[in-house]
């Protein structure tokens, strides 16, 4: 029970008949009055089931009671939001000026990528996708519905929008009259606590996985490479990615420690014995492997002599020829990140090493192809000796990364996406706020100093025409970055 389990892929086929099959299924459902009795609507071209329901409004009121501490909770999501929006934003810029200045270099990833629909895009597989997509989508709009509540703005209710068995989406329905007619401090602390309590609830499961990662240890000593060197003495020997290197003419490899000392004992040209595992069958075997120079294959690349001084490779430094060389727990141990409980640094590393490691783990399943740890680096897994793995076993400590892991990966795509400035996400609500408290502000200078009059309704009319315009520049621009790499 590892990474495999949830892991359901579909076909692009068996996807176009379901959704031809799934619309007629629901215009049956509406003639025949089910939707109406199930308080349901189709929308978006018929082919979604948006679908009501009064439950949890109960769980609803009982949480949101404290109201001073949710409001409290909800400044703090705004101002999350308004760094994030920045993030964001500062993402989109330079993408937009990289396009502009060296062309649109990025490269062309399979269509179906381009779809975050779990199951059809390789990269989200579809059981765990479900199932974290659900779960995040919760979060979200009982962030917004908790935050409405605290402000006393009531909610109608709760619901999903459904593509057949597929969340697409899910929604909290205020009472739009009280949303607008609400402060715009209060309102905008409604629209930041959806994808900040998306982002809050990622840090929170980013700290138990990385005391879930630190239950594990390797089945077999030793280290591997994903990537093999073309033309090196590894390479010409038949090493091959994910091969575990378990001793180096005749000394043990533990580790990467172990590795460097036993390189660093060795010369360019020398013959080494080298005891590995293969990644294909499992089996034992020894390669006799001709070392190169380092010193010579970093020249070769086109670094200078001080680079490699400073770096203190020489002439005559022995070089195998593997890169990201790693030991058996790489695999969770990149995913835990600065939360592994053997992450040490300073506060400056911990600053550079939280957003690294995010990316990180958003760009894992595009690597990867959907799971979460790489098959091989899962095999070189075992369980530890703390209590969590003596509870679980090792099928039970793979089968919560992977739960971790996609609870994590959906959330930060639910937060983060969520607070793009454009029209109907959140960010597109916060930013035309912000425009509508920047041209009141004009206004009631023109007021106050006499030097111009505008009308009431101009704050309105310019604070509409102003996010509309944004919306779709930013849609256009989206466009073409996505689009660009195909064209």
């Amino acid at each position: 029970m590892g990474s495999g389990f949830l892991a359901i892929e579909a076909d692009w086929t068996l996807f176009f008949v379901a959704i031809i099959s799934w619309f007629f299924v629901l215009k049956y459902w509406e003639k025949s009055g089910k939707l109406d009795e199930w308080n349901a609507s189709r929308v978006l071209f018929g082919l979604v089931l948006m679908l009501r329901t009064s439950k949890g409004q109960k769980t609803l009121e009982k949480i949101s009671k404290p109201k001073r501490f949710w409001r409290a909770y909800g400044e703090v999501s705004l101002w999350v939001c308004w760094v994030a929006m920045f993030i964001v934003t500062a993402f989109i810029l330079i993408a937009i000026f990289s396009a502009i200045i060296m062309g649109n270099q990025a490269e062309a990833r399979p269509i179906s990528e381009l779809v975050a629909i779990p199951g059809i895009s390789p990269i989200i597989p579809l059981g765990w996708g479900v199932f974290a997509f659900v779960i995040c989508l919760v979060i979200h709009e009982y962030g917004h519905g908790i935050q409405a509540r605290a402000h006393g703005m009531r909610v109608r209710s709760f619901g999903l929008l459904m593509a057949g068995p597929l969340p697409l989406g899910a929604f909290a329905e205020p009472e739009y009259s009280e949303i607008s007619s609400s402060p715009r401090r209060e309102r905008q602390r409604m629209f930041a606590a959806g994808p900040a309590t998306n982002i809050f609830a990622a840090f929170i499961l980013i700290v138990i996985l990385g005391q879930v990662a630190g239950q594990f240890t390797t089945a077999d000593p030793g280290v591997h490479s994903s990537q093999i060197i073309l033309d090196s003495g590894a390479d010409e020997a038949g090493l091959e990615p994910w091969d575990v290197i378990v001793a180096i003419n005749g000394t043990e490899i533990v580790d990467t420690d172990d590795f460097i000392d036993v390189m660093d004992g060795l010369s360019a040209g020398q013959n080494v014995s080298i005891d590995v595992i293969r990644y294909e069958d499992g089996t034992s075997e020894t390669i006799n492997v001709n070392l190169t120079d380092k010193y010579a294959y970093y020249i070769e690349l086109g670094m200078d002599a001080e680079t490699l001084d400073s770096m203190g490779v020489e002439e005559g430094d022995a070089f195998l020829g593997v890169q990201n060389l790693a030991g058996g727990t790489a695999g969770v141990d990149r995913l835990a990140g600065w939360a592994h409980p053997d992450f040490e640094t300073s506060a400056l590393g911990y600053a550079i090493s939280v957003p690294m490691d995010t990316l990180n783990l958003l760009i894992t399943p595009f690597e990867n192809q959907g799971v979460a740890i790489h098959p091989s680096q899962e095999n070189m897994l075992d369980a530890g000796d703390g209590w969590l793995s003596s509870l679980v076993g090792l099928s039970g400590l793979l089968f919560l990364v992977n739960l971790l892991f996609w609870l994590i990966w959906v959330n930060i795509l639910l937060g983060f996406t969520n607070l793009f400035p454009m029209i109907p996400f959140d960010g597109g609500h916060l930013f035309k706020d912000i425009v509508h408290g920047i041209m009141s502000g004009i206004r009631n200078v023109g007021q106050k100093t006499g030097l111009y009059k505008l009308h009431p309704l101009w704050v309105e009319h310019t604070t509409r025409k102003a996010s509309s315009i944004s919306s779709v520049l930013l849609l256009l621009v989206m466009g073409f970055i996505i689009i660009g790499p195909y064209l």
